[in-house]
């Protein structure tokens, strides 16, 4: 499928957990107009189809722990279409098809800036097909193009069930990349020609595993590809403060060694072939990077902000854009 016939663009932003991923891909839903999210933990298998290790550990940071079929159907679905597809299992995240009850997502009450005042008022668009699912029943209204928000109504994940902390970027800094885009998108700029073509929907595939050799099927069905680094110390710290994650059919709580033993090692184990010397916590491999179209902050180590990687991301898709469908 040729660039300019596909409706949606997706843009995969992978990283170990707790590298920044989820709340770099909600700043840009909030930053660039027609835009949703798709949650890679959406396609989470059951909780009893998780993969068990032998010291009894249930690992949920491998690839058997993802139905991969499911989230290839997805993405070819919405790269074709530029909607979700609709499942009809109560089980899996979905889109509904005659407005379903929106599940509520709870915000803390210092969180301020303008991208946690709409995760308060908006569910992320995201959604998982179901398995044998193609056609969904009915199709979303077509998004409006100045429209700075989703307009995929009642879109269910399981994602929303889970906090949110405070936003670390400012309120400034969020209306600085918002205003950028939006200049973008004026008479005589770039951005207005691809409005006028009928710019094709963006959908942010946020996920902890979506590149290397096991995941080349979803891979290929990447527009854009960002990685976020994070140190061990940074991505401990961050994992250890989180309450827990909403499962398919409960809640999941780490047990104690859970980051050492299973999170980090597994992080290792998928990305080490994009770093020099296999350390993760170096310096990237300048030919696996290039070979692979994995764009990431080459130059500026680990644990970089998020301010910083926002306005890195912002530049990054508004050069994709350009260079790709203009």
């Amino acid at each position: 499928m040729a660039a300019h016939d596909r409706k949606a663009v997706i843009v995969g932003i992978s990283g170990c957990s707790s590298s920044g991923k989820t709340t770099l891909a909600r700043l840009l839903r909030d930053i660039f107009p027609n835009t949703f999210i798709l949650h890679e933990d959406d396609f989470y298998k059951p909780d009893k189809d998780i993969p068990v290790r032998a010291d009894g550990l249930a690992d949920w940071d491998c690839p058997e722990a993802l139905s991969l079929p499911d989230m290839q159907k997805a993405l070819a679905y919405i790269r074709a279409h530029g909607v979700l597809p609709v499942s009809h299992n109560p089980y899996l995240s979905h889109r509904t098809d005659h407005g379903g009850r929106r599940r509520r997502r709870v915000v803390p009450q210092s969180s301020s800036s303008p991208s946690a005042a709409a995760d308060a008022a908006a569910t992320d668009a995201t959604a998982t097909l179901a398995a044998g699912a193609g056609v969904p029943a009915a199709t979303a209204p077509a998004p409006t193009p100045a429209s700075l928000t989703p307009s995929q109504s009642e879109l269910v994940s399981k994602e929303d069930q889970n906090s949110v902390g405070p936003c670390p970027v400012s309120d400034e800094q969020i209306a600085a990349a918002r205003a950028k885009v939006q200049a973008w998108l004026q008479p005589g700029q770039p951005g207005h020609v691809l409005l006028a073509r009928g710019t094709p929907t963006i959908c942010l595939l946020d996920g902890f595993l979506l590149y290397g050799p096991v995941m080349q099927p979803v891979m290929d069905l990447l527009d854009v590809r960002l990685f976020l680094r994070v140190s061990r110390a940074q991505a401990t710290h961050r994992r250890h403060a989180r309450d827990g994650y909403v499962t398919l059919e409960g809640f999941w709580q780490d047990p104690p060694g859970y980051m050492d033993k299973v999170v980090w090692p597994n992080y290792v184990a998928a990305h080490a072939w994009l770093f020099a010397d296999s350390d993760v916590e170096g310096r990237p491999a300048p030919e696996a990077l290039q070979a692979n179209q994995i764009l990431t902050q080459v130059d500026r180590g680990n644990d970089v902000d998020m301010a910083t990687t926002l306005a890195w991301a912002v530049d990054t898709l508004l050069e994709k854009l350009e260079h790709d469908y203009l």
